[in-house]
């Protein structure tokens, strides 16, 4: 529809300028195309990898932001169930900004398993990981920045790796003072295992599937619940790209090599990349062994079934065409015994007409005191 904008008395400068305007939005618009279009990346796999690492950059971002404020404040803003909180929320977020590009992995042992279930090509898993890893690293650089003056003053400007002090733990995760590598090595393995478990049962289809657009909430109540139940004995990683990156970050920042040789015994930082893999083979095992090789599809419609329900749609849809008036623009129809009251033009059909023009004429009132047989007054 075209709006004559002069014909609705607007004074002759708010036109100038509401033409000045839209025509500095076109431009706008053009040179941001233009812009775009050179930026663009064609390779489908990268687009992709630059997806997991943003998504795992956020992950990181609020997770590990949120560690940092329990931990500089001394306890005074947030406790346990924050942490676990802004982690699985950080997942969900991570998964909605990536899932549609890349699949919102956020997680090497995740990506992993996809590959084992030939959902994913292997090329992508190394890409996918050194993605992951960068993004992880690049979230912890920006909470090292978001928070550089508390980290500097919580030790009195020393960088500390274990102790009271500590502040390495904001980044990545570090075994509790009683849990010795075997169980350290199992509590990722079963936390990892629970993961992916978990994950394909949400993207499975035949097995209760998720509503569309609930898979990354859904996802991250699945985080929350593990940090809930297995967070104690060394922060539950289950992602070495969560892990590593951040740890790598740390070494680098001024917390030096030792973040690579706490734990007991020494060299703890392998077990939280290592393990959540080998928990990804038996979770896909688990899953697939008790759950996915037994899933069946809903059987498809037999042809006989199809036409039986349409037949009764169709009949369905006739009773329902009985009932309806049709109600003409000006004027309303009542029917009554003897009584007729119309205005204006008006119009019936009856169904024992066949032809278009008798389905659908105009006519004066019947010379019968009630219409019997009057199916409709068509608008």
């Amino acid at each position: 529809m075209i709006v004559n904008l002069r014909a609705l008395c607007i004074p002759e400068t708010s036109l100038k300028h509401l033409t000045s305007t839209s025509t500095a939005m076109g431009r706008q618009k053009d040179v941001l195309a233009t812009i775009e279009e050179h930026l663009r990346i064609r390779n489908k796999l990268v687009r992709q990898a630059l997806a997991e690492c943003l998504g795992t950059l956020i992950l990181v971002l609020f997770g590990c932001g949120s560690v940092a404020q329990i931990i500089l404040s001394r306890g005074t803003h947030g406790g346990f169930l924050t942490v676990n909180l802004a982690f699985g929320f950080a997942v969900t977020l991570g998964i909605l900004i990536a899932g549609q590009v890349s699949g919102g992995h956020l997680n090497p042992a995740v990506t992993f398993a996809m590959c084992l279930l030939a959902r994913e090509p292997w090329i992508k898993l190394p890409i996918y990981a050194l993605a992951q890893t960068l993004g992880a690293f690049l979230g912890a650089g920006i909470v090292f920045g978001l928070y550089y003056d508390a980290i500097w003053a919580f030790d009195n400007n020393h960088l500390t790796v274990v102790g009271k002090n500590a502040t390495a733990g904001i980044f990545a995760t570090y075994p509790s003072e009683h849990l010795n590598v075997v169980n350290g090595f199992f509590d990722q393995f079963i936390g990892t295992a629970s993961l992916i478990v978990c994950v394909l049962a949400i993207v499975d289809p035949y097995n209760n599937p998720i509503p569309t657009g609930l898979e990354a909430f859904t996802v991250g109540f699945v985080v929350l619940v593990i940090g809930t139940s297995m967070g104690f004995n060394s922060g539950y990683a289950v992602n070495p790209a969560r892990d590593f990156g951040p740890r790598l970050f740390t070494a680098i920042a001024g917390w030096g090599t030792e973040v690579f040789r706490v734990g007991k015994p020494s060299h703890w930082w392998w077990v939280p990349v290592v393990a959540p893999f080998l928990g990804a083979v038996a979770g896909v095992i688990v899953y697939q062994l008790t759950i996915g090789c037994h899933d069946e599809p809903s059987p498809p419609a037999s042809e006989q079934e199809t036409v039986k329900l349409a037949n009764v749609k169709h009949k369905e849809r006739l009773g329902e065409e009985e009932k309806i008036i049709y109600l003409h623009m000006d004027f309303i129809v009542q029917r009554r015994p003897g009584i007729f009251h119309g205005g204006g033009r008006w119009r019936y059909s009856q169904k024992t007409k066949t032809s278009s023009e008798d389905k659908d004429q105009s006519c004066k009132a019947p010379e019968e005191p009630w219409v019997n047989h009057m199916d409709a007054l068509q608008v």
